[in-house]
C-alpha cells in the first residue's frame, strides 16, 4: 500500500514517514524543501532500512502532482505541507492562505482526478481560538485567533465540503496540540530554519548555549505561575496517531476530527524545569509581553481518538525533554544541509 505524504521532510512528517516505513507501507514524499532539509530523509532511510520515493515539487505546481500520482499508484494521502507559524501568518496572511489553502484545493483536485479519495489532514488545536473552558473536544467552536488557524479551519471546511458532494470520500482531520521531543535514535528531530518559533527547539539552543536566553511569552495568565498552560505530545506518539488515522479512511467514508493529545497540560515553566533536569543544563529566560494570537490555557480531551481510532499518548514529559536532548547533542548544529545533487533524480529515483 503506497502512501503519499505532502511535506514528508518536515518535522512530524518525518517522524510519521519512519512509523510508516517501520509498519510495512509504501512511502512517497512530494516537499519544497522550504522549511526543511533533504539529508533528513537519508536518515529515515538509515533508521527503517527502507527506502523512500521523493519528489521536489510545491503543492501549488498541479502538472508536478498530476505526475506523481501518473507514476505511482497512490491508496492515500496524508497531508502536512504548508506554513505553519502564526506570526508569520499575521505579517503576510495572503502567502498562507495562497499556500495552505489553494495548495490543498489543488492536491484534492489531482486526487480526485486520479481517484484516490482517501485523506488525513493535519490540522491543529488553534481551530479552537479561546476556549471558555477546558479539557477542548471535538465538538467546540472553531473560531480561530490568526490566519494560519483560520487556513485550517476553511481547509477543513472545505474537505467537509468535498465529502458532501462526493460520499466516497474517507478524510479524517487531526487537530494537534503541542509536539515536542524527537526519536529515540537521536537521529530526527525539530531543526527549523533560523531562530526557531516553537518553544521546545529555542530551549534546546539554549541549553547548548547557542542562543542567549528563552523568551517566555507572557507571565500573567490566568495559571497557577503566570505562564501559558499547553498540552505538549511527543513527535512520536503523534506520529502513530496518523497510521491509526489512515486505518479509519481505509475501513469507512466519510469526514471526521480527532484532537491529538495527551490530555493533560504543562505550563511554561514546568516544561523549562522538566527540561532543565533532563539535560542537566539551566536555562536562563526572561518573560516578555505576550503575543498576538497566543491564550492561557489549552489542552485536549482525547477520548474521541481512544475510543475511534484505539490511539493514546504513551510517552510522557520527561521523555519528551529527554529524546529532545539527546537529539540536540546529537546534531548540535541540526540536519546537514545537501543542496539538491544533480545525480539525484527527484522525480524518478529512490535513494
Amino acid at each position: 500500500m503506497a502512501i503519499l505524504v505532502t511535506g514528508g521532510s518536515g518535522y512530524i512528517g518525518s517522524h510519521t514517514c519512519v512509523e510508516l516505513l517501520n509498519a510495512g507501507y509504501e512511502v512517497v514524499v512530494v516537499d519544497n524543501l522550504s522549511n526543511s532539509k533533504f539529508g533528513l530523509l537519508k536518515r529515515v532511510r538509515d533508521i527503517t532500512a527502507n527506502d523512500i520515493k521523493f519528489y521536489k515539487i510545491d503543492i501549488l505546481d498541479r502538472d508536478a502532482l498530476d505526475k506523481v500520482f501518473s507514476e505511482n499508484k497512490i491508496d492515500a494521502v496524508i497531508h502536512f505541507a504548508g506554513l505553519k507559524a502564526v506570526g508569520d501568518s499575521v505579517q503576510d496572511p495572503l502567502r498562507y492562505y495562497k499556500t495552505n489553502v489553494a495548495g490543498t484545493i489543488t492536491l484534492c483536485e489531482v486526487m480526485q482526478k486520479h481517484g484516490v479519495k482517501q485523506m488525513v489532514f493535519s490540522s491543529s488545536a488553534t481551530v479552537y481560538g479561546v476556549p471558555e473552558k477546558v479539557p477542548i473536544t471535538e465538538e467546540f467552536p472553531l473560531e480561530a485567533m490568526s490566519p494560519y488557524g483560520n487556513n485550517k479551519i476553511m481547509i477543513e471546511k472545505i474537505l467537509s465540503d468535498l465529502y458532501a458532494s462526493d460520499q466516497t470520500w474517507s478524510i479524517v482531520l487531526l487537530r494537534y496540540f503541542n509536539p515536542i521531543g524527537a526519536h529515540s535514535s537521536g537521529q530526527l528531530g525539530e531543526d527549523p530554519s533560523g531562530v526557531p518559533n516553537n518553544l521546545m527547539p529555542y530551549m534546546t539552543k539554549v541549553a547548548a548555549g547557542k542562543l542567549k536566553e528563552l523568551k517566555v511569552f507572557g507571565g500573567n495568565y490566568p495559571t497557577y505561575d503566570g505562564t501559558g498552560v499547553r498540552d505538549y505530545i511527543h513527535v512520536v506518539d503523534l506520529a502513530l496517531g496518523h497510521l491509526k488515522a489512515l486505518e479509519k479512511v481505509g475501513s469507512s467514508a466519510g469526514v471526521n476530527a480527532y484532537n491529538l493529545g495527551t490530555g493533560k497540560g504543562y505550563s511554561v515553566l514546568e516544561l523549562i524545569r522538566a527540561f532543565e533536569k533532563a539535560s542537566e543544563r539551566e536555562i536562563p529566560y526572561m518573560i516578555v509581553e505576550r503575543r498576538l494570537g497566543d491564550i492561557g490555557i489549552s489542552y485536549a480531551d482525547p477520548t474521541k481518538a481512544k475510543k475511534e481510532l484505539q490511539w493514546v499518548a504513551s510517552r510522557g514529559i520527561e521523555e519528551m525533554c529527554v529524546d529532545a536532548w539527546r537529539w540536540q547533542l546529537n546534531n548540535p548544529d541540526g540536519y546537514e544541509y545537501i543542496e539538491d545533487p544533480k545525480e539525484i533524480k527527484f522525480a524518478k529515483s529512490h535513494f
